[in-house]
């Protein structure tokens, strides 16, 4: 499977360095993901905080996978890319 294929959904806030650079990330890579601000909706925040167990972004979920916080080896992985 690709990573065209997976869904990639990142909980961010606008302030966040390291949201930034998993939205970089996907970018340059041609991955498709959602945004989520969870300093704008609260339930999203609601959801990701029973997802993760964390208040801290970003929170990233490659298919069902959980991500906490910007950890690039671990996205290439569950992405597949090199």
């Amino acid at each position: 499977m690709s990573c065209m294929a997976k869904k990639v959904k990142i909980y961010s806030t606008p302030y966040c360095t390291y949201c930034k650079l998993a939205k970089n990330f996907f970018t340059k890579n041609s991955v498709a993901f959602t945004e989520v601000d969870v300093s704008e909706d609260e339930k999203e925040l609601n959801s990701m905080v029973k997802k993760s167990g964390q208040m801290g972004v970003p929170v990233i979920e490659i298919d069902d996978k959980v991500i906490v916080g910007y950890n690039e080896a671990k996205i290439k992985k569950l992405l597949g890319l090199k």
